[in-house]
């Protein structure tokens, strides 16, 4: 099979306008996949579906992924006068990276048995109606996979033929799969506080006598 770089390159051509981009990633197998931009993600994936060398015709995992705001700090070269010298110095320098959300697909070709090329779409932030465009109808195999990252990050799936919750109940708010997402004391519509759930309740109320109030008799 072609090696990233080559797909890169017959992506652009063959869809033009498209942005990809090649990104590491940073767990120790160092698998590269390819981040397509929103506006052209569905032609580009019926390319590699449709593309006869490489016929991607089978998506096997859809994943979301949830990126903090984030701080990185990085080591920089700055001309400073030093003893009435200038010189060229290091200095640390803060990069602020706002937060987002992803989708990776895990590509295969049933036809030629290769694979996997790995393709992911990006939020433009961590909103509550973070948007993508839903792959489904190029690969039937993505819809309930986008479905649970709709129902445990948020990111709603645009063309999605069928897009509700299908792990959590209907009434559930918030996205249990968000890294900033808090636990409720207790899941019952009226809570019982007993045991572990009592502990953590009493983390809410700031005097004893309203600790006292959910002990149970």
């Amino acid at each position: 099979m072609e090696g990233l770089e080559q797909i890169k390159a017959r992506i652009e051509a063959a869809v033009p306008g498209a942005n990809i981009e090649i990104v590491q990633n940073a767990n120790p197998s160092q698998q590269c996949s390819l981040k397509i931009d929103n506006e052209h993600a569905r032609d580009v994936a019926k390319f590699l579906r449709d593309d006869p060398v490489l016929r991607l015709d089978f998506c096997s995992n859809v994943t979301g992924v949830d990126w903090l705001d984030r701080t990185l700090k990085k080591t920089v070269k700055v001309k400073k006068t030093v003893d009435g010298e200038e010189k060229e110095v290091d200095e640390t320098a803060e990069e602020k990276i706002p937060g987002f959300l992803e989708a990776v697909y895990h590509l295969y070709s049933m036809t030629y048995k290769h694979g996997s090329v790995i393709i992911r779409t990006r939020t433009a932030d961590r909103a509550e109606n973070a948007c993508l465009p839903s792959l489904t109808p190029i690969w039937r195999s993505a819809e309930f996979q986008e479905r649970e990252i709709f129902d445990l990050y948020g990111v709603r799936f645009d063309g999605h033929p069928d897009l509700r919750r299908i792990l959590m109940w209907d009434e559930f708010e918030d996205y249990p799969m968000r890294k900033d997402y808090r636990e409720p004391d207790d899941y019952e519509y009226e809570p019982t506080p007993h045991d572990d759930v009592l502990e953590k309740a009493k983390g809410h109320y700031a005097s004893r006598p309203q600790e006292e109030k959910l002990r149970p008799s």
